[in-house]
């Protein structure tokens, strides 16, 4: 068991570098990885009857359709960590745009039902890529002491992003273009998406990944850019350098050895939570989960609106309060707040059926209002900052794309059998989801090590790894 708090050695001083614009303005453009995640994930939610209608489209072959983006989604994460390694962080960001850009256009001009399905899958490629590289590229620039809130800008984009689709979908479909409206909803991302591979262009390279590489003089540029001071920058130049000393002609091993098992099972632990909560349950099914607890049509829509405001408030929150309170702490809190909610809409359920009554409604109404709002002030911002700090330099990138490949694949998982599941009882598919909660709960008292403020570097020899 490692130690919960962070040092207050030398390494203090690290965890305290500066908060700058310069650094601030580098997270933020990483993370318009996730807002383009967010958008590209949601945006078909308002193209799926004309898409019926274009291509003639089965109940099974619009299933497969809408699937399309997540395969590719999962192999992205898959494949993304390797060239993160071999060609820099930055440019694999700049590929990550390109292929949202082409993957929007493609969409939109598609020719034929196949067409629209690998532009699909090539956008769910660069959204699997984008939730390993993004949160990995600002966990290497940042101090220690912001890196919480620095990483959780990722989370609060993807949570904008879906929004946005939202959004511009509405708008869109204000403008009564005809056939041609489902192109324009899908096409709108390739302003976004030049957008961010523009932004990328002044953006500065990983220090840590230059230093792995030797590129020592650019990295000390890179920090002083950032803000750095430069006792600092030798400072934290000898750490980087001693632990990238330390893995030298490793660069190339396995990530799936005995040494790294501690970070591998925390990795692969709070992804499997994640999606075990039900969460993507709740975000692809909302009006219908609303529908099934007695509510009508418009209305249902409006209180899958008021989850998505709850989503973004509370990652704002939690955004705030993540390198005070601590990764472990949230997790902790947002648990309880799973657990009780869930409890709460398995039990109106089990007691109201099929014959829901005003006041069950309002219970699942606020019963999933409270657990979206668990989720985002713990697993929703928590997940990607945790798995970005738990691997050592070498294998940084291979550990996050091992936590997002299990996300991704858990997702299909829960999307896939929660309608199976909750035609027999709503109830069966929420206790079970509480059952999983409480198992998370347990894992984060006895096993979740603290990493607020604890540097990079550290984080691995309190974990055991040489």
């Amino acid at each position: 068991m490692i130690a919960h708090e962070p040092r207050t050695d030398t390494g203090q001083e690290t965890a305290n570098g500066k908060l700058t614009p310069a650094l601030i303005g580098s997270a933020m453009v990483a993370a318009l990885g996730g807002l383009l995640f967010g958008f590209d994930t949601a945006v078909i939610s308002g193209t799926t009857e004309a898409l019926t209608s274009a291509f003639g489209l089965t109940s099974s072959t619009l299933g497969f359709t809408v699937a399309s983006a997540l395969i590719g989604t999962i192999l992205g994460s898959v494949v993304a960590g390797r060239p993160t390694d071999r060609w820099g962080r930055k440019r694999a960001l700049m590929v990550l745009a390109v292929g949202y850009f082409v993957a929007s256009l493609g969409s939109a001009l598609a020719w034929d039902w196949a067409s629209f399905v690998a532009f699909r899958m090539l956008g769910g490629l660069a959204v699997g890529g984008a939730s390993v590289v993004s949160p990995l590229y600002i966990a290497e620039i940042s101090p220690a002491r912001y890196r919480g809130r620095l990483v959780a800008i990722m989370q609060f984009n993807i949570v904008l992003g879906i929004l946005a689709a939202f959004l511009s979908n509405y708008l869109i479909g204000r403008m009564n273009l005809g056939e041609v409206e489902w192109r324009w909803m899908l096409g709108i991302q390739a302003i976004p998406s030049a957008i961010f591979f523009g932004l990328l262009l002044p953006t500065p390279e990983s220090p840590r990944w230059l230093i792995m590489n030797g590129r020592v003089d650019e990295a000390r540029a890179v920090m002083a850019g950032l803000g750095v001071d430069a006792p600092e920058i030798d400072r934290e130049v000898a750490e980087i350098g001693h632990s990238v000393e330390r893995s030298r002609g490793e660069e190339d091993e396995s990530l799936f050895q005995h040494k790294y098992r501690r970070p591998i099972f925390l990795a692969v632990a709070i992804a499997l939570f994640n999606q075990l909560s039900g969460i993507n349950a709740l975000m692809y099914y909302a009006p219908t989960i609303f529908k099934m607890a007695g509510a009508g049509e418009g209305s249902a829509l409006l209180q899958a609106v008021a989850l998505g405001g709850t989503n973004l408030v509370f990652t704002m929150l939690a955004m705030t309060v993540i390198d005070r309170f601590g990764r472990r702490k949230l997790i902790l809190i947002g648990s309880v707040g799973y657990l009780i909610s869930l409890v709460a809409t398995a039990w109106a359920f089990y007691t109201y059926g099929t014959a829901f009554t005003p006041i069950g409604s309002t219970i699942v109404l606020s019963a999933l209002i409270l657990f979206i709002a668990s989720h985002a002030f713990g697993q929703g911002a928590v997940i990607w900052v945790f798995i970005s700090e738990i691997f050592p330099n070498r294998v940084r990138a291979r550990g996050q794309a091992l936590g997002s490949f299990t996300h991704w694949v858990m997702a299909a998982l829960v999307s896939w059998t929660f309608p199976i599941i909750a035609e027999r009882s709503g109830g069966h598919a929420f206790a079970f989801y509480a059952a999983m909660m409480c198992l998370q709960l347990l894992w984060a008292l006895f096993l979740m090590p603290e990493t607020k403020g604890v540097p990079l570097e550290e984080i691995q020899a309190r974990l055991g790894i040489d």
